[in-house]
């Protein structure tokens, strides 16, 4: 081989690496960032056509709520022939988006017809901004049948969503498919209407409104301000139950919008989003009636409503205090602290960070006993020893009467003395410890 030929040779090949590169650049720069799988595209994203997004980020849990059972009233039709509005708030902002729809409580096949999403045009409506209506589609088709028991995830649609805004996911069903599985105490409006006006922006015709979110439990975003989600597990007081309506003012939102803040300031803490998987009336142990059980117990929906969370990095536990009240007996607190430890293993199985929280004062409620009270006095006392969780929120320090720490102090107390008001649901968000939520779960010896 001469010089000079093998010059050319040289050259040729460096050629050819410069364009295989630049090839492989384009592929993964078009990328959306998401999983494809034959056997099943809707788990992770089929849709690459022209609705789907170019941009790049991390897909992260922007809202979601946990199924609690059917609706009452929808058990022989469901909302056949009606198109259902739901109005949901994000926790962060993306590029583009994806919901999950469930029919966990249905009896028969949900056929959906008909789904979008859009910016909601303001704050109690059902309008939407007009040129933020897109279509869903699910492994790319319009309609889809989610069996009895089954969830479903949807295609990409590109579409800008900033944090701390007012998002309508739509739904219409043309077919008997009762009963509608719901998450009911949304604080929240949603709407519905009749007919299929499923991507109808002005939402004149959305006059029927409920306060319960129906199908839709999860909204995931393709973000570039986080890096992972918080997910928040609890009862009515992470439910938010007696907080403003429409006023996003539960305790997980505050806490949503001090990240962000301190995020923005520079601050030496994680950039995660948060999501809220309260259920009104929740216990550790104990189940609703039904099949599957409405209002399941926290050891059993755990798995689904945390560990199947979109990129989940922590988890915040806030639970206990119905497995007291709810009790016709006299609650056993191991039982309780060893409901909250199986949830922490849980968690450290997949290497998650678990923060718990202590069970606040309930005097002056009519279910409070001074025996109920020695039974939540013992777990807080596990719980501040460090012997449950990895991190300690000490929620009932923080909203106690200093003169009587078995009750809220007056301003924290909705008036049930069992829940907070919205003053007391800011002052949880506020004694969080951000710095709580950094790092993973202890190795294991």
């Amino acid at each position: 081989m001469t010089r000079r030929y093998g010059y050319a040779l040289l050259s040729g090949i460096i050629a050819l690496i410069v364009a295989v590169s630049a090839a492989i650049y384009v592929g993964v720069a078009s990328d959306d960032g998401s999983t494809t799988t034959k056997t099943n595209p809707t788990r992770e994203n089929a849709a690459r056509g022209p609705a789907a997004p170019a941009s790049t980020g991390i897909w992260v849990g922007a809202w979601s709520a946990s199924p609690v059972g059917g609706e009452p009233g929808t058990e022989i039709e469901g909302l056949a022939g009606r198109s259902v509005r739901n109005v949901v708030h994000t926790s962060v902002g993306g590029t583009s988006a994806r919901i999950t729809l469930s029919n966990l409580y249905g009896q028969s096949a949900l056929t959906i017809t008909h789904a979008s999403i859009a910016v909601a045009a303001g704050t109690g409506t059902a309008a939407a901004v007009a040129d933020t209506m897109r279509r869903l589609t699910f492994g790319g088709n319009t309609t889809v049948v989610i069996p009895p028991g089954q969830q479903v995830l949807s295609d990409v649609v590109r579409l800008a969503i900033q944090a701390d805004t007012d998002v309508l996911v739509t739904t219409y069903s043309p077919t008997p498919s009762g009963p509608v599985t719901f998450h009911p105490h949304a604080r929240q409006t949603s709407y519905v209407a009749e007919g299929d006006l499923t991507e109808d922006a002005t939402g004149v015709a959305y006059t029927g409104q409920v306060e319960s979110w129906r199908y839709l439990t999860a909204l995931d975003v393709l973000s570039n301000e986080s890096d992972g989600t918080v997910v928040v597990f609890g009862d009515s007081l992470t439910d938010g139950i007696t907080s403003t309506e429409n006023a996003n003012r539960r305790w997980t939102d505050v806490l949503s919008r001090r990240l962000r803040a301190a995020v923005a300031a520079g601050e030496d803490v994680p950039r995660y989003s948060v999501v809220n998987q309260g259920i009104s009336g929740n216990q550790i142990l104990a189940s609703g009636s039904g099949r599957p059980a409405d209002n399941q117990a926290g050891v059993g929906r755990f798995h689904r409503d945390v560990l199947s969370r979109t990129n989940v990095k922590v988890v915040v536990i806030d639970l206990g205090v119905n497995d007291i009240l709810r009790n016709p007996n006299l609650a056993d607190p191991n039982r309780i602290l060893d409901g909250l430890r199986a949830l922490v293993r849980q968690a450290h199985a997949r290497g998650l960070k678990v923060v718990g929280a202590t069970l606040m004062p309930f005097q002056g409620h009519r279910g409070y006993t001074d025996a109920r009270e020695g039974v939540r006095q013992q777990i807080n006392a596990e719980i501040r020893a460090g012997r449950v969780f990895d991190a300690v929120a000490d929620f009932d320090k923080a909203v106690r009467d200093p003169y009587n720490p078995r009750k809220f102090r007056p301003d924290y107390d909705s008036g049930d003395h069992l829940h907070p008001s919205d003053k007391g649901y800011e002052r949880m968000a506020e004694a969080f410890n951000l710095e709580d939520l950094k790092g993973a779960a202890p190795a294991e010896l």
